[in-house]
């Protein structure tokens, strides 16, 4: 799929909660086919030690407007710049960036995010159901208030939530959660995006449940197209780069998972 380089226009920069917002951000043409796991690599301006650009998952796509939603949390210097974008500033990005998760046309899908991680589900979530399968969302964060807005996701499908704190859902962890537990038998393949520790749980009750499962990893990603090589993944193939051929693996191909 080609990649290109463009200026996006800011349209909207929507709070969630404390932590996280939402662009959204318009091209001037119709954009490209963008398919549920890839992200863009965004150059942050005005920032002294922001030179590198940052990898942000694609949250959603509006191909009416021509508009990318990119959700976005506040954890450094790039970031904050990014929540400091108003409608009508430029934003440069290289995109669409990596794979996608599978989109099988049957079955139960189980959709686990955690933190920023629940960026690509949403997405994830409508081309599973516009293609015949049945998505369930389970989404965790440390609390109710940073949790993200679960109005969009309950109407694609189910949705399961737990809290570190308890303050809503299951107390505890994603693996704590019903769905994770009697409920894995019931899928097909599980999808996960989020810490690493997370996403390592979900991957070993998958194994261990025999049902397929898929990550998207974090690796710090600096071009986005395997030239920097500081996104190197071992898997039982050889050292992959995350950025070009994932970041979306089957932990079947990873080493270690």
């Amino acid at each position: 799929m080609k990649k290109k380089v463009e200026v996006f226009t800011v349209t909207k920069n929507r709070r969630i909660n404390q932590e996280y917002l939402i662009l959204h951000v318009a091209s001037e043409t119709s954009l490209p086919e963008i398919l549920p796991g890839q992200f863009v690599e965004i150059k942050v301006e005005n920032g002294p030690n922001t030179f590198l650009r940052r990898p942000i998952s694609i949250h959603e796509v509006d191909n009416d407007k021509n508009e990318i939603l990119l959700l976005i949390q506040e954890v450094g210097e790039g970031t904050r710049l990014m929540a400091e974008l108003k409608p009508g500033d430029k934003l440069d990005m290289i995109y669409p960036l990596g794979n996608q998760f599978s989109i099988p046309n049957k079955g139960n899908v189980l959709l686990v995010g955690g933190g920023v991680g629940v960026a690509p589900l949403l997405m994830l979530g409508r081309f599973l159901k516009a293609n015949g399968a049945t998505p369930h969302f389970l989404l965790g964060a440390r609390s109710e208030n940073i949790l993200m807005d679960l109005t969009d996701y309950k109407k694609i499908g189910d949705v399961g939530v737990t809290t570190e704190d308890g303050s809503l859902g299951v107390k505890g962890f994603v693996t704590d959660h019903p769905l994770m537990k009697e409920g894995l038998a019931n899928m097909d393949l599980v999808c996960t995006c989020g810490p690493d520790p997370m996403m390592r749980a979900v991957a070993a009750a998958a194994k261990s449940a025999n049902i397929k499962c898929e990550v998207s990893l974090e690796n710090m990603m600096a071009c986005g197209f395997g030239a920097c090589l500081c996104c190197v993944v071992d898997t039982k193939e050889g050292n992959k780069c995350t950025c070009t051929e994932g970041p979306v693996f089957d932990i079947n191909e990873l080493k270690g998972w």
